[in-house]
């Protein structure tokens, strides 16, 4: 019990540490941008505005970073599904010969940051010609090591009576993976495209070095030329606000599906 009340009371405190700055940023963003560094309690508002938000929105072409963006996520995240749906469908269910050695070969991918193949995926996509397109950030990106091990781990829990009895019926493979893996896999598809739809959302670093354009930057990195203008300066309230307006999406997802992220790592398979 008291194991157990200790366990609690870190998690309670971890995440009031992780919730300050998000509580600083939200209440920065109502207050005035002259009242942010001379305020006495940077959790408070004495003026609460929005003219922040308004100053964000009309400087920032948001609605073509939002278009940008969602694009970028989107033809990641469905591609992803695909590939890794199924490479995991392969480990899990077919046998052939190394499919240990080059699972693990396979996993080894996590363990690379993808700062270090910046360079080889630079050298290829401008071989290509793609350099400044939404396709360039999006390439490197279309096969998840990570989802294929999350999709495998869930995949081979499934009951192999239910593959027998697709087969008896005369389902080829591919319907037996439309009717009887998704489904039981849905939970585990939702926290996977939670996790790739975050990670994309707040990528910086490749579309910085592979855009050049508004038409095909994304949010973040328009947020960070944005912060860096010299017209904004330190008014950390605009800032501040642009900031929000860039995050709200994920944290809405988050808490929209926050039920089925936590249910994906708890159970696997058929209910």
């Amino acid at each position: 019990m008291l194991a157990r009340t200790l366990h609690r009371s870190i998690v309670v405190v971890l995440g009031i540490v992780f919730l300050i700055p998000l509580v600083w940023t939200v209440f920065t963003s109502f207050t005035p941008s002259s009242e942010v560094i001379t305020r006495a309690n940077p959790f408070a508002i004495v003026n609460p505005t929005f003219s922040n938000y308004v100053s964000a929105w009309s400087t920032v072409p948001f609605l073509r970073y939002y278009s940008n963006t969602l694009i970028i996520v989107g033809g990641v995240l469905a591609v992803q599904i695909v590939t890794a749906t199924l490479a995991a469908y392969a480990f899990a269910r077919l046998r052939f010969i190394g499919q240990g050695v080059v699972f693990i070969l396979f996993l080894v991918q996590i363990m690379i940051p993808a700062e270090v193949l910046i360079f080889p995926n630079y050298t290829v996509i401008k071989q290509l010609g793609l350099v400044d397109t939404k396709l360039a950030v999006m390439l490197p990106f279309w096969a998840s090591a990570f989802g294929v091990f999350l999709l495998r781990q869930t995949f081979k829990q499934i009951p192999l009576d239910l593959d027998d009895a697709s087969k008896v019926d005369g389902c080829p493979w591919w319907r037996t993976l439309w009717h009887v893996y998704f489904p039981s896999a849905k939970p585990t598809y939702i926290a996977f495209g939670l996790i790739s739809v975050s990670t994309h959302w707040s990528n910086f670093m490749w579309p910085l070095i592979v855009t050049n354009s508004v038409e095909n930057r994304s949010l973040t990195v328009g947020l960070a030329i944005f912060a860096q203008t010299s017209e904004t300066g330190a008014q950390w309230g605009t800032v501040t606000a642009a900031t929000l307006l860039v995050v709200l999406p994920l944290l809405l997802a988050f808490f929209v599906f926050q039920r089925q992220f936590v249910e994906s790592f708890m159970h696997s398979g058929l209910k």
